[in-house]
């Protein structure tokens, strides 16, 4: 994607507890300027993978810079920033008391100190609220400022782990918003999610991460081709419940609805509808759903349940 080094490389990354191995050989770049999204179920590795990269978790073998720097000195610390899943904020302090105390964290200082957070209060929309404490905020609100406080130092490399949880739509938007705000200016973006949605939407690139391995990686239409291929799915809803299955279709759950895999919708479809018409079947209404990460994903992490 780019000539320049990457920012984050990571080799052969492996991490055990006891007999259970999170990472097992994991190997990726992430390119100056890319919005990554990293997804995986539930005890893929994700958290031990991002506490490696902030230096929180120490590699049993492995490497991982941060623009050329050992994830963990204080050089990588500098350049990364980090918004973690659980809220990482003071709630018997201000808004602005909990960016000032980030920002000196940081190592920033000064006047330089006073008129970032003055800036950063302005662009997550609690300029009002400044001198209010975070116990009596939204859970937008404290999201918002979740991430003011981890870009103080202004860091070319952002980790968000799981940015958005228990939001409204607003709130989720206004995130997404302050997320290419931060791209435009140069940061590269490193996503963990579970709204595949998010991904789907937002990111450059993908990868799977999956029993401590990345499976997949590529941008959405790559990895469409290298698992289910670019098949859709016509999906009709009859008028009765035949007494027998269409051949081409297949019943779903709903025994009224059916679906049907076609690769060219406009030369398939009024075909399927003809054998719909011959057999009797009224149709009510028909869809065609493209394919999309979420059928990618459950295609190679299966649909057995994570807990």
């Amino acid at each position: 994607m780019s000539e320049r080094p990457p920012v984050l490389a990571i080799r052969d990354a492996r991490k055990a507890f006891g007999t259970r191995a999170a990472l097992q050989g994991v190997t990726f770049d992430l390119h100056p300027g890319e919005f990554l999204a990293l997804l995986g179920p539930n005890g893929a590795g994700k958290t031990t993978l991002i506490r490696a990269l902030c230096g929180r978790t120490r590699l049993d073998a492995g490497d991982i810079l941060v623009l050329g720097a050992r994830a963990g000195d204080l050089a990588a610390r500098a350049r990364l920033g980090f918004v973690p899943q659980e809220l990482a904020l003071y709630s018997d302090l201000t808004a602005r008391e909990n960016l000032m105390i980030f920002g000196r964290l940081q190592g920033v200082a000064g006047t330089q100190l006073q008129e970032r957070v003055e800036q950063a209060l302005e662009w997550i929309g609690l300029a009002d609220r400044a001198t209010a404490f975070v116990r009596t905020f939204s859970g937008g609100m404290k999201r918002r400022l979740n991430v003011a406080c981890a870009v103080l130092h202004r860091p070319q490399v952002l980790l968000l782990d799981e940015p958005t949880v228990g939001v409204d739509p607003q709130s989720r938007a206004r995130i997404f918003e302050m997320i290419a705000e931060l791209r435009a200016d140069g940061t590269s973006i490193l996503l963990t999610t579970h709204q595949l949605e998010d991904a789907e939407v937002h990111s450059d690139r993908i990868l799977i991460l999956d029993h401590g391995r990345i499976i997949a990686g590529g941008t959405l239409s790559e990895l469409i081709a290298s698992t289910i291929g670019p098949s859709y799915r016509a999906v009709v809803r009859l008028v009765h419940r035949p007494s027998t299955v269409v051949t081409g279709f297949q019943e779903t759950a709903d025994a009224r609805t059916w679906a049907a895999a076609v690769t060219d919708p406009a030369t398939e479809v009024p075909q399927l509808l003809a054998r719909l018409t011959a057999a009797g079947c009224g149709v009510d209404d028909l869809h065609i759903q493209r394919p999309s990460l979420h059928d990618v994903f459950l295609h190679l992490t299966g649909r057995v349940l994570r807990e």
